[in-house]
């Protein structure tokens, strides 16, 4: 369900630091040292920042580390992540408007500031001085503001879409609604137009379940805290019908909430949604037909404006979940017209509840906000409004912060860390033990041939056919989800764009992307503590170096390795190879399996496991990357703290987070990432520099033998 979020995805006591050694250098008989110290490749943090030290401090610490937020009286091997964070962790609130802070949400912050502060700039000047784009998110940010004129027009700004849903008489016109671009809602059936897996030089129309408000452990899984969530929520649906002046608002929200259960009992889990060979499954429309032939297809994508032939004939879809999907079209014909009206109603008002009067934003977010995700309150209009510029225009305004916040020079920086961190890899492959010279040829050939993209994209998304009225917010919203669906439509039979970007450069993240075989590492994501010049080399390789290293690897955890050089969906490993490393991702699903963030809630080593694989390579690619980084000479004690350790701690200090319990069991039931405590403790304990580092012993609790320990790389 698509929805406009107000929510963020992402003293001490002193005692003596023990001396753990005088330093360590490069490895002389490591083979990567031999291979990169000696054609002189290598160019430390500090080298590529050098434009940038200007004598001012980092932004943590006198070198990047902030150890007012440690808490020394544990011992690492029994909590590195709390050593590292403790006093932090006790001592911050979280604000009633958000459901998580710490680094990422920080970042968020900082970056939600600057981009009102863009916009506030754009309504400082004369409005015929601003470019048409400036002039369409003015208008966009100022009719979302608007909550005055919002609560005065009532349900007429969304009386049209309203009235064209209650005028659904038969099912192939409820198909035909689920497919029209704009209404903003998201049917039972998805559909979205994607590069083919298996021929990455094209794009195709794939389709997939959907429909759930909730995810779908939320309807099924048995457990009392989850239950009384459910129980929210169909009194959130009845709310909702109430406030929309609907007759028996208890018994369409019954009806509603029964075809969803009914539809997250066809779904696939979360963990089968991570198997791409099984998710790749092409054929005609008329096959598609036969498989589901309860389904109005020809109504759903003529609505959608899908044409039935293609160059190459009849046109070819790619179905994902087969079985779920066969078994949603029955569901569909199976399901009264009354009840499908009803709802996509209900979503239909959730989706939009942002743009309707203050009663429908409240009531969306007293449940999505607070039962979901903790939140006392909702984020700031101002907040939210950078938000939806963000998600429907976030290109011309991502322009915007770039010309301000991201110098062409960090661009250049980023990408020269990124290739060097690539050939640290290309050597290491040259000695994993448990891959054969035939993977290992095919591995390079990958890595040789991954694309890197920094900051922002190479070319500005064209915004020239989107219509913009500051009095028509809700049809602002249509049209802008229409236009997106009619840009991705116009090259359904075109060659892919490699250099395009699916997110703008505000966005808070770094990704690898294996239909593409590139690296994104988004402008907003590169600041301090991620990335600071003016911190130690140390620092920034426990920072932004393993998570260079993180996103690389995703080319070879248990989903990327399932894609060729090219992008494509093809199984280049020897059977032998991939049996060796699906023994050490069983060893590593299992230390994960064991961590329990909640009572009685686990972390899913299988759902995780893919970003598990990453963060434990990406560590262990950045810490021999820091090695080779010294030239041979021994790394600098600062403040008392080794290199490796200044390392370690780094790499603990930016997955710092606290989160609500609510929105922790959201993370827990359905995100692929591990929460952060758990991201730090189960990666460190694999790397045997750690224990050297902290001196981590038998008998502490996160000690692990060495023939225990997980060596991806």
């Amino acid at each position: 369900m698509e929805r406009e979020s107000g929510t963020v995805n992402t003293g001490l006591m002193h005692i003596a630091w023990p001396s753990f050694g005088q330093g360590r250098a490069a490895p002389s008989g490591s083979l990567v040292a031999v291979a990169l110290v000696a054609t002189g490749f290598w160019l430390s943090i500090s080298v590529l920042a050098s434009a940038q030290q200007n004598g001012t401090k980092p932004q943590f610490g006198n070198w990047g580390v902030d150890i007012t937020a440690m808490d020394k009286s544990v011992k690492p091997g029994d909590d590195f992540y709390a050593f590292v964070n403790g006093a932090w962790t006790k001592n911050v609130v979280i604000p009633p408007d958000r459901s998580y802070v710490g680094m990422l949400a920080n970042l968020e912050v900082v970056t939600e500031d600057r981009l009102n502060e863009i916009v506030a700039a754009l309504a400082a000047k004369p409005y015929d001085s601003l470019s048409a784009d400036e002039k369409k998110l003015r208008d966009f940010y100022d009719a979302f503001l608007d909550q005055k004129a919002i609560d005065a027009a009532g349900l007429a700004s969304a009386k049209k879409a309203l009235d064209l849903i209650a005028g659904l008489n038969t099912h192939e016109e409820v198909a035909a609604a689920m497919g029209r671009p704009g209404l903003g809602f998201a049917g039972p059936l998805a559909m979205s137009i994607t590069i083919d897996g298996k021929d990455p030089k094209r794009y195709a129309v794939m389709v997939d379940q959907a429909g759930l408000s909730m995810d779908r452990d939320y309807y099924l899984k048995d457990d009392a805290q989850v239950s009384k969530v459910r129980g929210s929520y169909r009194k959130h649906l009845s709310q909702m019908f109430a406030l929309a002046g609907l007759s028996d608002p208890d018994g369409r929200a019954a009806a509603v909430y029964d075809l969803e259960l009914k539809l997250a009992q066809a779904h696939w889990s979360d963990v089968e949604n991570r198997e791409p060979e099984k998710l790749y499954n092409p054929m005609s429309l008329g096959d598609l037909k036969t498989m589901a032939p309860q389904f109005p297809w020809d109504a759903f994508m003529q609505a959608a404006g899908i044409p039935q032939s293609s160059s190459r004939g009849e046109r070819q879809v790619i179905v994902e979940q087969l079985g779920a999907v066969a078994k949603i079209a029955e569901l569909f014909a199976a399901t009264t017209v009354s009840v499908w009206r009803d709802y996509i109603t209900v979503h239909y008002l959730d989706s939009n509840s942002a743009f309707l009067p203050k009663a429908f934003d409240d009531a969306t977010f007293a449940f999505f906000g607070t039962v979901l995700e903790g939140q006392a309150q909702q984020l700031p209009r101002t907040v939210r409004a950078a938000h939806l510029l963000g998600g429907q225009m976030g290109f011309g305004l991502g322009k915007l912060y770039v010309e301000k916040y991201f110098p062409p020079q960090a661009q250049a920086k980023i990408v020269a860390l990124v290739n060097n961190l690539i050939k640290v890899y290309d050597v290491e492959i040259g000695s994993l033990a448990w891959m054969s010279e035939a993977t290992r040829a095919k591995a390079r050939d990958k890595l040789h041939h991954m694309a890197v993209q920094v900051g922002y994209p190479a070319h500005w998304r064209n915004y020239s056919d989107l219509l913009i009225r500051r009095d028509d917010l809700i049809g602002d919203v249509e049209r802008a989800k229409a236009f997106e669906w009619q840009r991705n439509l116009v090259r359904l039979d075109q060659t892919v764009d490699r250099d395009e970007w699916d997110d703008p450069p505000q966005t808070v993240n770094a990704q690898y992307d294996p239909s593409t075989n590139t690296l994104t590492f988004f402008a907003a994501f590169l600041q301090p503590p991620f990335f600071d010049p003016q911190a130690d080399d140390a620092v920034n390789y426990g920072g932004i170096g393993a998570v260079i290293g993180h996103e690389i690897s995703h080319a070879f955890d248990d989903e990327g390795s399932k894609f060729d050089s090219s992008g494509a969906l093809n199984n280049w490993w020897a059977p032998a190879d991939r049996q060796a490393f699906e023994a050490k991702a069983k060893m590593l699903g299992a230390q994960y399996d064991a961590y329990e963030p909640l009572p009685g809630l686990h972390v899913n080593g299988a759902l995780t496991m893919g970003e598990n694989i990453a963060d434990n390579a990406g560590i262990a690619i950045a810490l021999k990357a820091y090695s080779l980084s010294l030239g041979g000479k021994p790394d600098p004690t600062i403040d008392g703290y080794t290199g490796d350790q200044r390392f370690f701690l780094a790499y603990g200090q930016v997955w710092r987070g606290k989160q609500r319990e609510d929105y922790l069991r959201q993370w827990l039931l359905s995100d692929v990432h591990t929460p952060d405590a758990y991201r730090v403790i189960g990666v460190t304990r694999n790397q045997d520099a750690w224990y050297a580092a902290f001196d981590v012993k038998p008998g502490d609790k996160y000690y692990l033998p060495p023939d225990q320990r997980v060596h991806m790389w």
